[in-house]
């Protein structure tokens, strides 16, 4: 059961991307196995439990370890590197569709406060935070971010359509730019549309007074799903960690998750 937790699938691409152990400087115990902390890491994405109540006779490590190689991973960049590597390899078979991308966002509760909180308008005014995601059009996650609860999603629109990675096709260059990109009423204003067509983007954005959000809804319902993908790895649902680059962390890996079970559905 626990190796499922890391298939062969997923190890031989994260493995490569792993930063090289730094050397010890005095004698103690040998370091933990890097997939054995791999294991414990998406353990508690999946499962939302504390770590320090992740069991020990398991995993073969602590959950303060684990947490330790979750940290140093993360200031690697080795989450953002495997979505990157995901996204080539769903787009060399032809599975990334820049046809069109929406955007979205959904609030979640920040237990333990820290930087990117802020009072939330959907929960009561307690501290929490928000994910912003950005699909293609067939719901994969190109990127994403967080910010405070209280930040319109209006600022999130350009940091993420500038972010997506350059992904590979079949034929030709690679493409980072989508065609189109929908969003409901909260991304609507000139500035943005004005923005995407600069960039050479279409927008589709319900304008308010004038469409209704059912009309894109058609569209857009993809990075309603993705949403609701993410919020089954409970550790996303609520947001534990006091560090954002932790916690920021954890939403890209959770993203990884959902790309490499479209990449390998019979394994993942």
């Amino acid at each position: 059961m626990v190796r499922e937790l890391v298939p062969d699938a997923f190890w031989q691409r994260v493995a490569p991307l792993l930063p090289p152990p730094r050397p010890k400087k005095k004698l103690g115990r040998p370091r933990a196995d890097d997939r054995a902390a791999l294991e414990a890491i998406v353990f508690v994405l999946r499962s939302g439990i504390p770590w320090e109540m992740l069991p020990r006779k398991q995993f073969g490590l602590s959950g303060m370890t684990a947490w330790r190689r979750l940290e140093e991973w993360t200031r690697a960049g080795v989450w953002e590197q495997l979505q990157a590597r995901l996204l080539d390899e769903l787009g060399l078979r032809g599975k990334v569709d820049l046809s069109r991308a929406s955007i979205d966002s959904s609030s979640v509760r920040a237990s333990k406060r820290g930087p990117f909180t802020g009072p939330s308008p959907t929960d009561r005014a307690k501290a929490g935070s928000k994910h912003h995601l950005l699909v293609d059009a067939q719901g994969l996650p190109l990127t994403e971010s967080v910010t405070a609860a209280n930040v319109h999603d209006t600022h999130e629109l350009f940091p993420l359509v500038d972010s997506v990675p350059a992904v590979r096709m079949p034929s030709g260059q690679r493409r980072f730019r989508p065609a189109k990109v929908h969003g409901d009423k909260a991304y609507a204003s000139r500035k943005n549309r004005l923005g995407l067509r600069v960039r050479g983007i279409a927008p589709r954005i319900a304008r308010p007074g004038v469409e209704s959000k059912e009309r894109l809804g058609r569209y857009r319902w993809v990075v309603e799903r993705t949403l609701a993908w993410k919020n089954q790895l409970r550790r996303l649902r609520v947001r534990d960690e006091r560090r954002d680059d932790v916690h920021f962390g954890f939403l890209v890996l959770g993203c990884c998750v959902m790309l490499l079970r479209r990449l390998c559905p019979d394994i993942c």
